[in-house]
Parts: C-alpha cells; sequence; structure tokens
C-alpha cells in the first residue's frame, strides 16, 4: 500500500521549509519512524521521519524546492522490501573517491562539511570520521549519510583511508599564471532569514551601543574555589555564562524596559526574564532561550546552557527551543573579540555582548595593578531604551560581576 509522505507542523509561525537533502532514495528500504529527508526552516533544520516501514517509491519534490505544511513531498510502499544490491555501491563510490581526486577537491569538501545536514552530522559524530576528507556525492559536493557510512566501511575494513589522498592539492603550487576561481553556491534558508532579520534590526530599530569595562577578579576566584565541589555536586562545569545571566536578571528587573519590545504603538512588559543565549551552529547563529532564568539557580542556568550547545552542533535544536525570548547574551569572548557592537535580536530592545578576557593595567587605590578585564556592551533600541537607563543596566551587571554577593542578596 503507498502511502503518501507530508511536510509535518514545523512550529508556531512557520508555514514552510526548504528541502536540504533526501536521506532515502527511490528504492531504498525505510523503517518505521526513520528519517527520510532534511528541512530547513527560517531557524532550524529538521528530519522527516517515515510514519511507516518499507520502500521509498518517489520523491514528489526536488532538493531546493519549498515546501508548505501539509504537502506531498514523498511515497512509500508500505510493507515492500527493498532489493539487496542498493546498498552495495557505496563502498565502491568511496574507493572510487579516494583513487585520484582533483585538485579542487579539497574546497568542494570543505563546502560540503560546512552545509551538513542533521543526519549526516550524527553518522560523523557515530563513526568518528572527517567529513572534510570525504568527498560528497549529493547535489553540489554535498554528503549524504551514504557516503559518511562508506568511509566509516572502509576505515573499519583497514582499507586505504579517505585523508590519504588529502596531500595531493595541497602539494600541488598554487597556479601562479593569473587563473583564478570562484564559486557561487546559494544562500541555506537559515542564512537567508539571519540575514533579513539583521538588516530589519538595523532599519526599524534606533541602535546604539554603550560600553563598559569589568575586572572579572572575582568571578574568576569563586569559579577556582568552588569548581569541583559544584561539577561534584550538579554534574556540569561552572562557566562564566551563569554569572552573566543572573547578572543580567538583576539589571533588567530594576530597568524593565531592558526586558521590553515595541509592538505597534504599544510597549510590551514583561514580568519573567527569558533569556536568549546566541549559540553558534553549523549552519548559522542560534539562539536558544532559557526560560525564567530570573527563577533558576546557577546551576540549572548551566544545564541549560550545555544542552543547548550540544544540540545545535548536532542540529536538534527544535522551534520552541528558540522562541520567545525577552533579551539576549552574545559571547564574542570565546571567538576572540576584543569590543562589539552586538545587533538585537527582535522583537528583543537589549543584547549584552560579552568579549575576552586579558589582563589589563588598571588603577585601584592609587596603585597601577594588572587585572583579569573584560570589555562589556550593551546595544539596545533607543526609541525604547533611554541612554540613562541602558548606562545603568550595564553599571549593575558590572556591579554583580565585580562583586557576586550582590547576586546572593538582592542588589
Amino acid at each position: 500500500m503507498a502511502t503518501e509522505i507530508t511536510v509535518p507542523a514545523l512550529g508556531e509561525s512557520v508555514t514552510e521549509g526548504t528541502i536540504a537533502e533526501w536521506l532515502k532514495q527511490p528504492g531504498d528500504a525505510v523503517a518505521a519512524d526513520e528519517p527520510i529527508v532534511s528541512l530547513e526552516t527560517d531557524k532550524v533544520a529538521v528530519d522527516v521521519p517515515s510514519p511507516v516501514a518499507g520502500v521509498m517509491s518517489e520523491h514528489r519534490v526536488a532538493v531546493g524546492d519549498t515546501v508548505e505544511v501539509g504537502a506531498v513531498i514523498a511515497v512509500v510502499d508500505e510493507g515492500a522490501t527493498a532489493s539487496a544490491p542498493k546498498a552495495a555501491p557505496a563502498p565502491a563510490a568511496a574507493k572510487a573517491d579516494t583513487a585520484a581526486p582533483a585538485p579542487a577537491a579539497s574546497e568542494e569538501l570543505l563546502n560540503a562539511a560546512q552545509t551538513m545536514s542533521p543526519a549526516v552530522r550524527r553518522a560523523v559524530l557515530e563513526h568518528g570520521v572527517d567529513p572534510s576528507t570525504i568527498k560528497g556525492s549529493g547535489k553540489d559536493g554535498r554528503l549524504t549519510k551514504e557516503d559518511v557510512l562508506a568511509a566509516a566501511e572502509a576505515k573499519a575494513k583497514g582499507g586505504t583511508p579517505a585523508p590519504s589522498p588529502a596531500p595531493a592539492p595541497a602539494a600541488t603550487p598554487a597556479p601562479t599564471g593569473g587563473a583564478r576561481g570562484e564559486e557561487r553556491v546559494k544562500m541555506t534558508r537559515m542564512r537567508q532569514t539571519i540575514a533579513k532579520r539583521l538588516k530589519g534590526a538595523q532599519e526599524q530599530a534606533a541602535l546604539l551601543t554603550t560600553f563598559n569595562d569589568c575586572d572579572m577578579s572575582a568571578v574568576i576566584e569563586a569559579r577556582e574555589k568552588y569548581k569541583d565541589l559544584f561539577a561534584k555536586k550538579h554534574d556540569i562545569r561552572l562557566g562564566f555564562m551563569g554569572f552573566f545571566a543572573k547578572a543580567a536578571c538583576l539589571a533588567l528587573k530594576d530597568v524593565p524596559s531592558a526586558n521590553a519590545y515595541i509592538e505597534g504603538d504599544e510597549i510590551v512588559y514583561h514580568d519573567y526574564v527569558d533569556i536568549s543565549v546566541a549559540v553558534s551552529a553549523p549552519n548559522g547563529l542560534v539562539v536558544p532561550v532559557i526560560r525564567d532564568a530570573d527563577k533558576k539557580g546557577f546551576a540549572r542556568i548551566e544545564q541549560d546552557i550545555a544542552d543547548f550547545g550540544a544540540r545545535a552542533k548536532a542540529g536538534t535544536l527544535t522551534m520552541d527551543d528558540m522562541s520567545g525570548g525577552t533579551f539576549t547574551i552574545s559571547n564574542g569572548g570565546v571567538f576572540g573579540s576584543l569590543m562589539s557592537t552586538p545587533i538585537i535580536n527582535p522583537p528583543q530592545s537589549a543584547v549584552l555582548g560579552l568579549h575576552r578576557i586579558e589582563d589589563r593595567p588598571v588603577v585601584r587605590n592609587g596603585q597601577i595593578v594588572i587585572r583579569p578585564m573584560m570589555y562589556l556592551a550593551l546595544s539596545y533600541d533607543h526609541r525604547l531604551i533611554d541612554g540613562r537607563e541602558a548606562v545603568t543596566a550595564l553599571k549593575i551587571i558590572k556591579e554583580a560581576i565585580e562583586d557576586p554577593t550582590r547576586m546572593l542578596i538582592d542588589l
């Protein structure tokens, strides 16, 4: 019996997605609840599972097509059995790939590694293979799950590993005759959405950034003193983000406009704090939300952040994880940034930017001393937040970090 596969509900306000990759080809065996296609939405990539077991009969749409929720995208013959030879070509394809790659292959491979679907990323992590050393057989050189499995099988059999051809392109001297190439790659749906939202924030909001610097000595000392006990009790590492999240909650309580947003001709205030945390994912920046951060302790906040980071890398964050949010914290310091002017995450009205910690000379009690310092940046929508309020909010965060006791006694 033929079963039509439709696009499932993708989350609140999301009505369509783009076919990123077919995980099952016509003739492939399909198990019940096994992912058959990867969909890209405005925020996340979603694997669509088959509701029945059988054989993939046909694709109704192609990679790159935009499909609406409820649309039929494929047909599975329920109860049918795939022919055995279907899985055989995979190792052969892997051997052919390792024979003699063209000099231009390295750029192609890196492109494929950067646009891996969630299913491919999971296969890479499970089998411990290097995606940059595998030539993708999918559209535009993208890796498929079969490519990864073939490479893992070749590695397990002790055959010639996929990385061996890599030195060939490196050994080839760069062309000196002026031959230069270029490549056009269509933006992913997520990247297009990121571009539109950030540009929209600049066009619609009156953006301004205020700066301050922060002495991290007290927080560093507290982490060193309690990190082992904290990890033993809560099974999670004590990081810096928990301190800044709690400090931000203090600031937003005293400066409610920084936790509000404009909707039409009204201001919407919140009596709760949902902090969006900017996390780097393979397909772009995502901002999962720590719900009720003002009511959570350090351990729960650190657990949420660790979970978001792991799921962002695996491509398993959901739309619900990223919906809402009343304030954002972005940590460019993990990449080495010294100072930046972060852009707000609409419809929010403020974002806190963290940066790298470095030893700098500062004056304390008339003496020049060396302290671990961090620049803090608060970008805000000046239509809603006055300069006095923005500076006050950032000053509260600075003082809470420099004296963490304030977080315990609500000062």
